[in-house]
């Protein structure tokens, strides 16, 4: 009814994979928790193929196993990494990351990002101390020391002690927070789709550095490979609407016959890429969580093990001060959340940058730099050995 308030401990906006994977963090606790999501329930419950498959090192695997969300998600969907291969244009030189000799475990794995959201879903919709409140938008939101209000597109509101956003990197919440963001929309467009293909990719995903294109193949089942082609916003238009016998031409022609003669398996999705990092990750009463705090450039597959591993930080703390029987949104304790995901996340967030900076430049400096790089980086075991350990923690 419009004009009620309900109140609960901790409200969450955004029902993405990470807000979901906080909510089902606090399980263990008897906090009550509203997750709140624009999107329908059915939507929800029945998550489209959105043609994104998401990269999951062994520490974002144990997070979802220990939510019940890796086990719940069929093992035809979770296809190992075993290595990685990053190509610079016509070179036939790769730089090389490979398991470890006789260990056996791969570097990580693949998995359709419908079917996290939608394990992850299941949990919370059937745990007791979360009320998922669906095809709602926030339109209005103040916080103070003591409380976070927040009032619902159909008039509801809700009060908490504390309030997550987790709503994208374009995030809406974080603007009625009034925290601010470096924004950086990057002219380019992701254009995803799967792709059979008659030669075999032994479960090793291939980065290719190309002429005004980035080309990431990555194995799924036997023959079945995501592929994602990054290209200016117009040239990806233009591909998005070609008939298919025309749109795979292009693709082969793009690969260099990589993979052989190719057939689509999937629809096609396209995504505008902008990389986006908040200002601050907390206010009083108040943080962000997953893209509302940084959203990564896509090229190193990293920006859902971040936020994931963001959302467990923040939850640990919250669990931790509700056993000790301290205030969920102690500004102390939310600083101290700030300050490590910072700490965590700022090098790899710049790093990236940097690197989409070089390969993304057709000056010719930029080209003889970045292949003099994979070189020099290859013939760094610290390097590689270092890259395929954080693929693992």
């Amino acid at each position: 009814m419009a004009g009620s308030v309900d109140t609960f401990d901790i409200i969450v906006v955004g029902a993405g994979p990470v807000g979901l994977a906080f909510a089902a963090s606090l399980a263990l606790s008897r906090l009550k928790v509203a997750v709140v999501e624009r999107q329908s329930l059915d939507s929800l419950a029945n998550p489209a193929f959105d043609g994104r498959e998401i990269a999951l090192t062994h520490a974002s695997v144990r997070i979802l196993r220990e939510l019940g969300a890796w086990d719940a998600m069929p093992a035809s969907d979770k296809s190992p990494l075993h290595g990685a291969r990053v190509l610079n244009g016509s070179s036939p030189f790769a730089l090389c990351f490979d398991i470890r000799s006789g260990s056996g475990e791969p570097l990580g794995f693949l998995v359709p990002n419908c079917r996290i959201r939608d394990a992850l879903f299941k949990i919370v919709y059937f745990q007791d101390h979360a009320r998922l409140l669906c095809g709602n938008s926030v339109v209005n939101a103040t916080t103070s020391d003591d409380e976070a209000v927040i009032t619902l597109s159909d008039g509801r509101q809700l009060a908490a002690r504390l309030l997550v956003a987790a709503d994208s990197r374009l995030s809406a919440m974080r603007d009625l927070l009034g925290i601010g963001a470096n924004i950086h929309p990057l002219g380019h467009s992701m254009l995803i789709c799967r792709v059979r293909h008659e030669r075999f990719h032994h479960q090793i995903a291939v980065e290719w550095f190309d002429h005004h294109q980035t080309i990431a193949m990555l194995p799924l089942m036997e023959g079945v490979s995501s592929l994602l082609l990054t290209l200016r916003s117009i040239e990806a238009d233009r591909l998005s609407v070609l008939d298919d016998e025309l749109f795979l031409m292009e693709l082969m022609n793009r690969c260099r016959g990589r993979l052989g003669q190719m057939t689509l398996a999937s629809t096609r999705h396209a995504y505008p890429l902008v990389t986006t990092w908040a200002h601050k990750f907390s206010a009083p009463s108040a943080a962000l969580i997953g893209d509302a705090a940084i959203g990564m450039h896509p090229v190193t597959a990293h920006g859902f093990n971040i936020g994931l591993s963001g959302q467990k930080q923040l939850a640990h703390k919250i669990l931790t001060a509700c056993r000790a029987r301290r205030d969920i949104a102690d500004p102390d304790m939310l600083g101290r959340y700030e300050s490590r995901l910072r700490l965590s996340a700022g090098p790899l967030y710049h790093a990236t940058n940097m690197l989409v900076g070089l390969y993304s430049s057709e000056h010719p400096a930029a080209r003889l730099a970045r292949h003099a790089g994979l070189r020099f980086a290859q013939h760094l075991p610290f390097v590689r050995h270092g890259i395929s350990a954080m693929l693992r923690r």
